[in-house]
């Protein structure tokens, strides 16, 4: 991975001064080899120590591995160098082009912290649900969109799902759920004290809890069996919530695509809903 994608997908989930040093490097990225780590800590205003203990928290020996591999990476982007080292300066691009350039790291930067692994657990435990059992989904305020979103394709590929919006109804319907059922809950921030509680309670159900939150250190997270996680930041508010639904998206749709090529029965199935759908919109 590169050190630049690396430390943008990690950068929610790192402490203020860990997002500050991170910031420099993501802005400054041509720069940094003239930077020594004691001149980059005098820039911002921190102690050396801070530099060489955020580097090698990233899995790197030291600063000056750091930024050989930050070299690197720039070198093999075919010089491209102006892109990174313009990357945070508004003011010289277009305003679409930027929100192009940050849809395209965090979708890069999601895609990577997301393992295959973690992917395939979730797809398989989805299939399994949907075959014998049930999948609860939830999502609350604008989580709520993708919630439902997700709950009509699922639905398309003939899995039972039982989606809701309102927290108090999700916890009653969860007493019909059996040992084996999936649960999908939704929450950017993770920190909802009604979406923990329906977590818990659906573990006394014997079900498996898949949470669905921004790539930072959260109660929701925390209660999960299964955790996907959405990568996006940006010092915009408004670019930062486009670029977070943008990356969310793309997520879900891997593990939709990833459902529909593992069965050849639910691919069919997906076919015929869709024929019938379109069947009864020109009627």
């Amino acid at each position: 991975m590169s050190p630049l994608v690396k430390i943008r997908s990690e950068r929610d989930s790192m402490s203020a001064v860990e997002r500050r040093i991170a910031d420099f490097i993501l802005e400054n990225a041509l720069l940094l080899r003239d930077y020594s780590s004691q001149q980059l800590a005098n820039a911002l205003g921190i102690s050396q120590s801070s530099v060489v203990k955020f580097t090698q928290k990233l899995g790197f020996r030291g600063y000056p591995d750091l930024k050989y591999s930050v070299g690197e990476a720039i070198a093999r982007d075919n010089g491209d160098a102006d892109n990174v080292a313009t990357a945070a300066d508004a003011s010289d691009d277009p305003p679409g082009t930027v929100l192009w350039r940050r849809k395209n790291e965090a979708e890069e930067a999601t895609r990577l912290i997301n393992s295959r692994e973690t992917v395939e657990r979730t797809v398989q435990a989805i299939d399994a649900a949907g075959r014998s059992g049930k999948v609860f989904i939830i999502g609350l305020g604008e989580d709520d969109i993708y919630a439902r979103g997700f709950a009509l394709k699922l639905s398309l590929l003939g899995i039972l799902a039982i989606y809701q919006f309102d927290a108090a109804r999700m916890a009653a319907n969860i007493s019909t759920a059996q040992p084996g059922d999936v649960l999908l809950a939704f929450s950017e921030h993770g920190k909802h004290p009604g979406l923990c509680k329906i977590a818990r309670f659906f573990h006394e159900r014997r079900g498996q809890v898949i949470t669905v939150t921004r790539h930072t250190s959260n109660p929701l997270r925390a209660l999960a069996d299964i955790a996907l996680v959405v990568s996006a930041h940006d010092d915009l508010p408004y670019i930062q919530s486009l670029v977070y639904q943008s990356s969310l998206q793309h997520l879900l749709d891997t593990v939709f695509v990833s459902l529909c090529e593992s069965d050849d029965t639910r691919h069919a199935q997906l076919v015929a809903n869709l024929d019938r759908i379109q069947q009864t919109l020109d009627s």
